[in-house]
């Protein structure tokens, strides 16, 4: 799979550029590579959709905020329009006028009809820790508007009980002549007769009684990338439902909600995780096992450790989401106090006390409270 291209540098502007110097931006570069002013170039339809990709997601602040965070990742494997009545559809009316790019580039174009799209759907996607951290997919039960199979999509029955729209002749649009002072303009609107369809449905399917789409239950996996985080919406093009009587579907947008670790905790790219030691641990040492998000490990306490040290597990974290190494397991140790004793407990502390004539400076008689320690349980 071919590496995509920075939006910022397929629309050669700034990351600071705003949403005007955008709209400018991509403007240029799709009249330099529009497919028909490039008859003869193979490569310009290619680097048009790229250029509306790039478009539409930089247009959309909140797009544009979650591509700057994680990128491409971000976007859930695409952001963009492929299709490309999608596109004309979409973006064309920067372009000035009703007609879109039809105006700009003279005649018909690509056709004056007006492209639906159908709506997205929203879904929302628990995951637990360990598939947040190495990625994972899922497969979804969905219901979504999908094409007729009886009538293809068109709501006429068999198909093909279609006729052109007699009032826009089939072209989904009407256009008016208006005399100004500076010559004659030419507007175009969406025809109110068929409402932009360019036909008329004879006699209606049996089967989606005129829709155009039927309600179907389907199965989507879906890929996750490693290093998603809470609220993240991904998308998937072309999954939503599709409009009634033709069009390009919408698509489906999954938010990510992370389920909480039994244990573990998230911090970024890191995992934190509190262990309790026993003071004696603390005092002469231990090894102990730990969880992590692939199994439990040992580690090894040093002997004398003091409360609140942190210990590092490198790259026991999490994968970042732009494919920038891992994170790591940061393990905080806290000495564990026991809350109720027994009366040979109590002895045995008291002791140990008395031994030492606590004090908080610290290595402040050791040998001597070690020695008498030694001596307790001889």
């Amino acid at each position: 799979m071919a590496t995509k291209r920075d939006y910022y540098e397929v629309l050669d502007v700034a990351k600071t550029a705003s949403g005007e110097e955008i709209k400018k931006a991509y403007r240029k570069v799709a009249i330099k590579f529009h497919p028909d002013k490039n008859p003869d170039d193979p490569t310009a339809e290619d680097k048009f959709k790229e250029a509306a990709e790039a478009y539409e997601v930089l247009s959309n602040a909140d797009k544009r905020a979650r591509y700057d965070r994680f990128g491409h990742q971000g976007m859930g494997g695409g952001g963009g329009a492929q299709n490309m009545e999608d596109i004309f559809s979409q973006f064309g009316d920067i372009f000035g006028g009703g007609g879109g790019f039809e105006g700009f580039f003279g005649g018909q174009g690509r056709g004056g009809r007006r492209v639906k799209k159908g709506s997205n759907l929203r879904i929302k996607l628990k995951l637990e820790l360990e598939e947040v951290a190495n990625g994972v997919e899922k497969k979804i039960k969905v219901k979504r508007y999908v094409a007729c199979t009886t009538c293809t999509g068109t709501g006429a029955k068999n198909g093909t009980d279609l006729k052109d729209c007699g009032t826009c002749h089939g072209q989904g649009q009407v256009k008016r002549v208006v005399n100004t002072m500076l010559g004659q303009m030419v507007s175009a609107s969406t025809c109110p007769t068929c409402n932009g369809e360019g036909k008329i449905v004879s006699s209606k399917c049996d089967v989606c009684h005129g829709e155009g789409r039927q309600l179907h239950e389907e199965v989507i996996p879906i890929n996750i990338p490693a290093g998603v985080a809470e609220g993240m919406q991904l998308s998937m093009n072309g999954k939503g439902n599709y409009p009634e009587r033709g069009g390009v579907p919408g698509d489906l947008l999954i938010q990510i909600e992370e389920e909480p670790h039994e244990m573990l905790k998230r911090d970024g790219n890191n995992i934190m995780f509190e262990q309790y030691i026993s003071f004696v641990d603390a005092a002469l040492g231990a090894s102990i096992e730990v969880p992590t998000i692939e199994g439990k490990v040992k580690i090894k306490v040093d002997p004398g450790t003091q409360p609140g040290k942190i210990l590092r597990l490198r790259g026991k974290g999490i994968k970042d989401l732009n494919g920038y190494g891992r994170g790591d397991q940061l393990i905080h140790l806290s000495v564990w106090t026991p809350k109720n004793v027994t009366g040979e407990e109590r002895e045995l502390l008291e002791k140990l006390r008395n031994a030492q004539n606590f004090t908080p400076n610290p290595g402040k008689n050791e040998k001597g409270f070690f020695e008498k320690v030694k001596e307790y349980f001889q």
